[in-house]
Parts: C-alpha cells; structure tokens; sequence
C-alpha cells in the first residue's frame, strides 16, 4: 500500500531498475508518515562512505508528538540495503552516469519501506513526447468511448 508517490520523478527521469530500501526513522517521524505528512517531491538520494543516504525529505511533526524531542523536519536519513546491492548500485552510480531518485515511501509487512529508482535523466524533448503521447492515448480513449 503506497503512502506517498514522486510523479515528479517520473517525468524528470527514464527509471531503469527498482529497489526495496529500509528507513531508519525515529518514533515521531513514523508517526507523522502514517499520518501522511511526509513529502519526498524534492528529495534525493546521495552515496556517502558506502552508505546510501535521502536528503530533502520532509516530514511534518505532528503537534501532539512528543514534547522533549527537537524534530529536525529534513534531515538526512539512511536507507537500508544488502551490502550487494549497495556495491551494486554504487558501481552504476559512479560509472555508468545513473542517478538515485526516491519513487515512494510504502508499507510492507507494517514497516515503511522506500522505493528507490535507478535513473537516467531525461532532456526536454523527451518530456515532450512523453507528452503527446498521453494526450493522444487521452483522445483515443475518449474517441472509442464516443463510439461505443
């Protein structure tokens, strides 16, 4: 079950591969995502020490979270992945010129997991066909719906 989507990955970035990665969150940042008060629209991930790390992701405290904690809405978060994919991905990073885009933060097995995206960037023109071709799937869809 998807608790939060990252369209805008999707039209900024061909996805290539899809990986299952862990958060390491604290009490009141689980909470707040339950709540749906986290936004990953301008987040990214970077490769630090080996570590796979998301920065820019919000999450908004709720009021009634706990008072003597100091909640740090965007700070850096650690993903978790097996050492092979890891290695992996970090080979493609650095190599082949792919970059880490988050693509959702969902629930598996009552644990929030987030889906991250091994992309390529995509140039403006391929924006636009991307376009036109939804809005002519759009009109044939609304055509054949006319003639039936």
């Amino acid at each position: 079950m998807s608790i939060i989507d990252n369209r805008k990955a999707f039209h900024d970035y061909f996805i290539e591969e899809r990986y299952e990665a862990g958060l390491v969150l604290e009490g009141w940042e689980v909470k707040a995502i339950r709540a749906g008060r986290a936004n990953i629209k301008e987040a990214y991930i970077i490769i630090r020490d080996e570590e796979i790390l998301i920065l820019g992701m919000h999450i908004t405290p709720l009021s009634s979270a706990s008072t003597h904690v100091r909640a740090d809405p965007t700070r850096t978060r650690k993903l978790l992945l097996h050492a092979a994919e890891i290695a992996k991905l970090i080979g493609k990073v650095e190599r082949a010129g792919f970059t880490l885009v988050p693509l959702d933060l969902h629930y598996s097995k009552g644990r929030i997991k987030a889906t991250i995206g091994l992309a390529k960037g995509k140039k403006q023109y391929d924006k636009r066909e991307d376009e036109k071709a939804r809005d002519w799937d759009r009109q044939k869809a609304r055509l054949m719906r006319t003639k039936i």
